[in-house]
């Protein structure tokens, strides 16, 4: 066996491991409720979970409590006993999981990292909330103060040069926008949305900064770069997008 095969025979093994032992807490919790493990000479879950599985009391315990959990949510509850999703991900998506959203839920993360996991929940938590901060220096302050000592309104000042920079943004984007014949960018559009995002995602939630530039509609359908339907997001929004977008086909082409 050269490296090469002792590597990918070493990481199948790896994944299927995983695969396995997901299925193995699956079990857990029913064989629990019909006290199996004293068949195999266990004095507990516990202690049949750590001898067959390797588990440490805290997983099992996880994996019991997420069962009770998820009694009344049939589509992540499959999931747990199946071994489809694992612990980890579910436990994170336990805090916001409802019997409303259970469904939804249950077909984005499936195949979602981890990380993109728990940025999902963190956005679900914080939806609607905005930072209560704002930083200006000291010169900008001093010239506002002094505005507002002449009796100038410096709220219909500052709201007057918001305006205007959205009215200057919303011209841009509603230029023309050609057939593009490669994925890169536009230099022009991508000062654009510079302009309009700054440097960090475009999820008002998340203070990371952007790394990719999402096509809302598929670029290889529309081949234009038209900024209406581009995002600069994170790495883990990214990720939720496409997830998002993979649900959305997949409910149209059933329906």
């Amino acid at each position: 066996m050269n490296d090469k095969e002792l590597l990918e025979t070493a990481c199948l093994y790896g994944r299927n491991a995983l695969l396995w032992r997901q299925k193995f807490i699956g079990l857990l919790p029913e064989i629990h409720k019909r006290e199996l493990y004293k068949k195999k000479g266990c004095s507990s879950i516990f202690e049949f979970a750590a001898k067959f599985g390797g588990l440490s009391n805290d997983q099992v315990r996880l994996t019991l409590k997420l069962e009770e959990r998820f009694t009344e949510m049939p589509k992540l509850h499959e999931q747990l006993v199946t071994g489809e999703v694992s612990i980890n991900k579910l436990a994170r998506i336990a805090s916001i999981a409802t019997k409303e959203n259970e469904v939804e839920l249950s077909e984005i993360v499936q195949n979602m990292s981890q990380k993109a996991v728990e940025t999902l929940v963190r956005d679900e938590k914080f939806t609607g909330m905005r930072a209560q901060t704002l930083t200006l220096n000291d010169e900008v302050k001093n010239r506002l103060i002094v505005l507002q000592e002449k009796g100038i309104d410096i709220n219909e000042l500052i709201s007057s040069a918001l305006n205007k920079r959205e009215q200057e943004i919303a011209e841009e984007k509603a230029q023309p926008v050609e057939l593009a014949t490669s994925r890169p960018l536009p230099a022009k559009t991508e000062k654009l949305l510079t302009k309009e995002h700054g440097t960090k995602c475009s999820i008002p939630t998340c203070k990371k900064p952007s790394e990719v530039i999402h096509h809302k509609q598929t670029f290889a359908l529309s081949h234009r770069h038209d900024p209406n339907y581009l995002a600069p997001l994170c790495k883990e929004h990214h990720e939720i997008a496409h997830a998002i977008n993979l649900k959305v086909r997949s409910y149209k082409s059933v329906n």
